[in-house]
């Protein structure tokens, strides 16, 4: 039997934010969902919340809002994406990407908060060396985006030792699945890209010659690793780290394959898989020899994590969701 926790999710409906609320909620947490700008269409997901409330985490009317509330839990999403994090002024990049961490534990410091989950991204590291990675990896962040969650990163060690906050960072690599609202923007992940464009094309183009590598955790093993670390993750003076991820890399030009072959097995109708160069390519082999990283997810497993969804199995269930929701894809 769970103990209920009461849970604030900023960035509740993005892409990976309208997925965590809608799983612990199911679990029988009590739910209070942060959106911005306003909130979801979806009556069923929004009944599911103890509340859903609207304003943006980088405002202090919506701290102070939120400071009058009681949670046990903080799960902090919001941040700008690659993009927009490198082509923005940087005032406005840290008052989206830093500034709310640090707003949210200040002001939740004193309050009886039990635990602040912040999730980081994998891409903190830099270039990942073809080694296995585990979380005392150092640091190198090549982009603007990852050097502001660094920087959130440090936020976070520094309430961790400072406070009874129990200040968690998720390193996340590279999820995918399907959205839980059709506006949610998750159609340039690798996998749902390639999905996508199999469905609707008939046919893929890589944009590369496929040699890049990638570590893929499907949206529900991040929802499950999320309900693990809400329930179980002990506070640590310094061991507050831990990987998403499946511990298992692949290519691109694999990842193509994989798409490519169930694609085929699903529909009885074969696709064809173009290089940059417009040539059919037929060997997705060609870089299985090239030494690979891991992102080791150890620490995760000794807390129960389980891989549910492997690759094969995710691009399957996108299939299916591209058949009842082409639509919107």
């Amino acid at each position: 039997m769970i103990q209920v926790q009461n849970i604030l999710i900023t960035g509740a409906n993005g892409y990976l934010g309208a997925q965590i609320s809608q799983h612990l909620a199911l679990k029988g947490h009590r739910i209070t969902a942060l959106c911005y700008p306003e909130a979801p269409k979806n009556e069923d997901w929004c009944e599911l919340m103890e509340e859903v409330l609207v304003g943006s985490v980088a405002e202090r009317k919506t701290i102070d809002l939120l400071k009058k509330r009681s949670f046990d839990t903080i799960i902090h999403l919001v941040s700008m994406d690659h993009h927009q994090s490198q082509t923005a002024p940087p005032e406005v990049v840290n008052s989206v990407n830093v500034q709310p961490c640090w707003m949210l534990l200040d002001a939740f410091k004193d309050s009886g908060l039990k635990k602040f989950i912040y999730f980081s991204t994998i891409h903190v590291y830099g270039k990942l060396p073809d080694t296995i990675i585990s979380e005392d990896q150092t640091l190198n962040p090549g982009n603007v985006y990852a050097l502001t969650h660094a920087m959130c990163e440090q936020i976070c060690d520094f309430y961790n030792q400072t406070s009874e906050i129990n200040c968690l960072t998720v390193r996340l690599s590279n999820s995918y699945g399907h959205p839980v609202f059709p506006e949610n923007n998750c159609w340039w992940l690798a996998v749902n890209d390639l999905c996508r464009t199999a469905y609707t094309e008939k046919a893929i183009r890589l944009l590369s010659d496929g040699s890049p590598q990638r570590d893929f955790v499907h949206g529900s093993d991040v929802c499950h690793a999320l309900e693990l670390l809400c329930e179980k993750a002990p506070k640590t003076p310094e061991d507050n780290t831990y990987h998403i991820s499946s511990s298992q890399t692949y290519t691109i030009l694999e990842l193509a394959g994989f798409v490519k072959d169930i694609y085929e097995e699903m529909y009885g109708t074969e696709i064809i898989v173009n290089s940059p160069n417009e040539s059919n390519i037929t060997d997705f082999s060609r870089f299985s020899e090239k030494t690979r990283y891991q992102i080791d997810n150890s620490k995760l497993k000794d807390l129960g994590f389980v891989q549910k969804c492997d690759i094969k199995e995710g691009i399957r269930r996108m299939f299916i969701y591209l058949e009842k929701n082409l639509q919107h894809a």
